[in-house]
This record gives structure tokens, C-alpha cells and sequence, in this order.
């Protein structure tokens, strides 16, 4: 989705919302994740002061399984992000980080949350924090039962 923000960098005071979902199957260049739902972005960029900033939340559902016991479960996240809107930058590329480019007066939606979103997620997955794995002899789930290849 691309969000137009030519009316927002010229009217100050202005909000623009922001509501939409990324489906599953325009996903599937994300390698390593496995949406189980449509990715949900709400939030506005909103003209105050003359500076545009850009709020909004993403939540996703993932299919995911956990990297001690290998369960297959589904996981929820959330985040909020913030980004201030240039409409172009006339300085050196390290600006780049600190500011959200609007190339001829819009933003790529998709790109900005999904690439926000990737960075956020966590890198080691488990399906409850004090999860006890599997055993390294005989493969058993010790959050299931107890066997004797320790003692």
C-alpha cells in the first residue's frame, strides 16, 4: 500500500490514517517466518508544527515452532513504531537513518512495517519461557515426561 503524503506535508495540523492488512500470500518473500493471518497496520501520520510523523502498530500471528522441543505453535506480536517523514533529504546518506523518506510524496506501507516488524521479532522462539527441551540421547520431550539417560 502506498501512502500519499503530499496534502499532509503541505497542511499543517493535518492527520492522515492509516488501517489496512497485509495478507499471507504477499508475504512469501519473507523467508524464516510463516504468517498464519493477515498482517494488521493501524496508526496515522499526522503534520504537527510542520514536522510529519508517522505512528503505527503491527500485529501478526506466526506459525512457529519452538527451537528447544520443536512443538509447532502459533505466536502473537505487537509493536509500535514511530518514524519522522521527510519529503527529501538534501544531506549525506547517514540522514537516511534517522529519518522515513517519502519519495515523491508517499511510502511504501508494506516495506516500512514489514522491514520495522522483522527487526523486531525474536530470533530464538520458545513455546513457554522455562521450556526443558529435548533430550540430547534419547529425544524424548522433557516438558512431557522424564527418562534416564541423565542419571
Amino acid at each position: 500500500m502506498n501512502l500519499q503524503l503530499k496534502e499532509v506535508f503541505q497542511v499543517e495540523g493535518l492527520r492522515k490514517p492509516v488501517q489496512y492488512e497485509i495478507l499471507p500470500s504477499e508475504l512469501e518473500y519473507v523467508h524464516g517466518y510463516t504468517f498464519a493471518d493477515a498482517v494488521k497496520i493501524q496508526g496515522e501520520a499526522v503534520n504537527r508544527a510542520g514536522i510529519v510523523t508517522l505512528r503505527y502498530t503491527v500485529s501478526c500471528v506466526l506459525d512457529v515452532t519452538c527451537d528447544r522441543c520443536l512443538k509447532p505453535f502459533q505466536q502473537e506480536h505487537t509493536y509500535d513504531f514511530t518514524h519522522t517523514v521527510v519529503p527529501s533529504l538534501h544531506s549525506d546518506s547517514s540522514a537516511y537513518d534517522s529519518y522515513l523518506v517519502a519519495e515523491n510524496d508517499s511510502i511504501d506501507m508494506n516495506e516500512t512495517a514489514i522491514s520495522d516488524l522483522l527487526l523486531m521479532l525474536p530470533t530464538k522462539i520458545l513455546c513457554q519461557e522455562e521450556c526443558k527441551g529435548l533430550c540430547f540421547i534419547c529425544g524424548c520431550d522433557l516438558n512431557e515426561s522424564v527418562c534416564d539417560c541423565l542419571k
